[in-house]
């Protein structure tokens, strides 16, 4: 990620911050709508409360993007916890497109072609640091497992 794009995450995630709520709404209902798979992830969650976790997880993360050295552990630590609520891997692509696409609807006219690709290129990075991590930890696992820790 370049700086500038780095610059245009930050600026947009703050101008989104009113409409969270809303925006998070869309977003699962985009989610749910394009992976029907992921929504059985979710049938214990509280969804109001869900809403508030997805955009403070994700203030987290944006705060992080220029720090490279906060960004890959942050972006592990996310993965395994999500690990243990059954996400996987092929899990990631339709998030990225949801998040994307309620960011869109949320920012409507500032959500011009160079904030996409600035938002794709984060999820991007983000989510193949988390892959990496989960990969790990489904391998550590099976270390384990073999090892019959």
């Amino acid at each position: 990620m370049t700086p500038d794009q780095i610059g245009l995450v930050k600026q947009s995630y703050y101008l989104i911050a009113p409409v969270s709520h809303q925006a998070a709404g869309l977003f699962y209902g985009r989610l749910f709508s394009v992976a029907p798979e992921v929504k059985p992830l979710f049938d214990r969650a509280n969804m109001f409360t869900q809403a508030d976790k997805l955009w403070a997880t994700l203030g987290k993360i944006v705060d992080v993007l220029d720090r490279p050295e906060a960004l890959e552990p942050a972006a592990a630590k996310l993965a395994v916890s999500h690990l243990h609520y059954g996400v996987m891997p092929e899990h990631y692509a339709p998030v990225g497109d949801a998040l994307v696409w309620a960011l869109e609807q949320g920012l409507g006219e500032s959500f011009n072609p160079e904030v996409r690709d600035a938002w794709t290129a984060a999820y991007d990075h983000i989510s193949q640091a988390m892959i990496s991590a989960t990969n790990a930890a489904v391998r550590n696992a099976g270390v384990q497992a073999a090892a019959g820790e």
